[in-house]
């Protein structure tokens, strides 16, 4: 249970990510909101997989579902150009994830 969580964590990660960008500096409302309900319920569930998960290794799979997924949002919008070595590079990120999940 503990991953599943941790493995949503990581996704509102790149919710409140995104939606922090999406803010301009927390001015916008609607953004704002959203960020701060994301944040809240990531590092809730980052806690609450840290509970029975080494350290490293949950903090290591959050931040790597998260990154991975907020570029891959930004790819997806056009807001951030989309190459072979980019492609490659998450690639080895989504490698590393599933290996610490491998090894555990």
């Amino acid at each position: 249970m503990s991953w599943i969580i941790l493995v949503l964590s990581g996704v509102l990660e790149a919710v409140w990510a995104t939606a922090l960008g999406r803010s301009e500096g927390l001015t916008r409302l609607g953004p704002t909101v959203l960020f701060f309900v994301a944040i809240a319920g990531s590092m809730a569930g980052l806690a609450y997989a840290m509970r029975e998960l080494p350290i490293g290794t949950s903090y290591a799979v959050w931040v790597g579902i998260g990154a991975v997924l907020t570029i891959a949002y930004s790819m997806a919008t056009g807001s951030e150009s989309v190459s072979a070595l980019k492609l490659l590079f998450l690639a080895m990120i989504v490698g590393g994830v599933v290996g610490l999940k491998a090894i555990h």
